[in-house]
This record gives C-alpha cells, structure tokens and sequence, in this order.
C-alpha cells in the first residue's frame, strides 16, 4: 500500500468516525492540540488502524507521534 493510499484512508476515518474538520486535516497538524483527539480517541484510534490497515498499534507506537504526518509514517511503517 502506497503512501498516498495511506493518506487516504487516515484522512477519510479522521472524518468519518473522529468528526474532524476537513480544514484541520493536515500533515502538520498536532493530534492532540489541532485535532482534539484525546485518550479515549487514541483507544478508538488503534481499532480504526486494525480495521482499515489490519495492523496492530500499542502505546509505544504512539511515543514518538505528535502530527499527522508522524502517524502516516507510523502506518507507513507498520505495513512495510
């Protein structure tokens, strides 16, 4: 999976299950501060990476993500 599908996919759930703004979407933009996801949408998170990428994430996954774009790696890595 290429990582402009990754993208994607990250985006469209962002969206769809996390009701983020489509605006707020970008690959500079904090989880916590610009996203608002707190720590239940970080559990909520790791179901939606199982789901759509069949990956699993723990919290150590997590120590080094603070933007977007170090999720999408995070995945990008994750599925290589």
């Amino acid at each position: 999976m290429n990582k402009e599908v990754i993208v994607e996919k990250i985006n469209a759930f962002l969206i769809d299950e996390f009701e983020v703004e489509e605006e707020h979407i970008t690959p500079e933009a904090n989880l916590k501060e610009t996203l608002d996801l707190d720590s239940l949408d970080f559990v909520d998170l790791v179901v939606a990476v199982e789901s759509n990428f069949g990956v699993k994430l723990v919290g150590e996954d997590f120590m080094n993500v603070v933007v977007l774009q170090d999720f999408y790696a995070l995945i990008e890595r994750k599925l290589n």
